[in-house]
């Protein structure tokens, strides 16, 4: 649902200006540092890309989901590292705040993600717990007016720069599934927290992972999201039925930015006396990168404005992260095998999107994650 277009417009342009002259020059000195300058944090900030889904009243921009699609469909024409820096603020490190606090909570910690004061980090993924959400081991124990945290969190996104944790967390051993799990807010500079070294990745350098090590952390109950024990697997699953539509169009804006490099390097590169274009093997591979680039987006677009008019979109947000990741990888691997020898090199950059892209096929859940969620919908739609 789109609220007003010309004031989306100039959001849109401002964000693909911005991409264009300050994200695009500074890829590869941000993957060779493996850090983001500040100065491009900065710039971020101010011009509230922290703030993109968080409501006006706190500070946010408010966009509906096909407004924050079309957002993400600009900005990801850049490497997705400049993303992953404000993608758990924006998405599952607030979201949870958003849909679940009480209006206390929101209001203490809401103003200050949206200018990227804080940022927000999502910890659920644990060493024994990943796909398997439901069966994390980190607890949190009531004692008096605080509950004590103990637990370690794994491959956490933003960790090392994290104001605060959405953290996941077991509060009742008794219930070993997801009604034993809470959602807490935790401040970051908590007495008892500790951080594993920064995690060396595949790629997406300059977005950094770690392990977050929780050792008797002693977390105010008022920071119990909603103030309600066992909802904690619920509030998970609505932030992250969101952040796949998100992370799909991730997907959709990357590959575009890969199929856009494959054209232009198939039009100057000549072989046998012409430009590889001519060649309809090649063209195969850019018509097929094309056809399936348009259904993601098409997909990514029908989920968000399904869930702007609140109807149910378990099924169509998996359908859409799956889809747009898979295909995501399949542009990857073609736009190399356009480049040919060149594409393997890394001075012409298709090879670290490559790498870089592999990920989206993993988190927020797996393929077969989506997999199953989509086949488990349909039977229980059936019966």
């Amino acid at each position: 649902m789109i609220r007003d277009q010309e004031t989306l417009n100039v959001l849109l342009d401002n964000i693909a200006r911005f991409v264009r002259e300050r994200l695009v020059p500074n890829e590869e000195r941000v993957a060779e540092d493996d850090e983001i300058p500040a100065d491009i944090v900065d710039d971020m900030k101010a011009m509230g890309l922290f703030g993109l889904t968080i409501p006006e009243q706190f500070g946010g921009l408010q966009l509906t989901m096909e407004e924050e699609v079309l957002a993400v469909f600009e900005l990801c024409r850049a490497s997705p590292v400049f993303r992953s820096l404000i993608g758990t603020t924006v998405g599952i490190g607030s979201q949870g705040i958003l849909f679940d606090g009480t209006p206390e909570q929101q209001e203490k910690y809401l103003p200050r993600l949206a200018t990227g004061e804080l940022i927000a980090s999502f910890a659920l993924t644990e060493p024994e717990a990943g796909s398997d959400a439901a069966s994390l081991r980190t607890t949190a124990v009531r004692d008096g007016s605080d509950y004590v945290v103990n637990g370690t969190k794994r491959f956490i996104t933003n960790a090392p720069q994290a104001g605060i944790f959405t953290l996941m967390a077991r509060t009742n051993p008794a219930e070993k599934g997801a009604g034993g799990v809470s959602a807490f807010i935790v401040d970051a500079k908590t007495p008892g927290i500790s951080f594993g070294k920064n995690d060396r990745k595949m790629g997406q350098k300059g977005a950094h992972t770690c392990d977050v090590i929780f050792d008797d952390v002693r977390v105010p109950a008022a920071n119990l999201i909603g103030l309600k024990e066992g909802q904690g697997f619920k509030t998970a699953m609505k932030v992250l039925e969101k952040g796949r539509i998100h992370i799909a169009a991730v997907c959709v804006a990357v590959a575009e930015r890969m199929l856009d490099m494959a054209l232009d390097y198939a039009v100057q590169r000549k072989q046998f006396g012409q430009a590889i274009a001519n060649f309809q093997l090649v063209q195969a591979m850019l018509a097929d990168s094309k056809a399936e680039i348009y259904a993601a987006r098409c997909m990514v677009l029908d989920a968000a404005r399904r869930r702007d008019d609140k109807l149910p979109v378990s099924t169509e947000a998996s359908c859409a992260k799956m889809f747009a990741s898979e295909m995501c990888g399949r542009v990857a691997d073609r736009a190399v095998q356009i480049f040919g020898g060149a594409g393997y090199m890394s001075e012409y950059g298709i090879e670290r999107f490559y790498r870089d892209v592999r990920l989206f096929r993993i988190y927020e859940g797996t393929t077969q994650i989506q997999q199953t969620v989509i086949a488990r919908n349909m039977i229980r739609e059936l019966s």
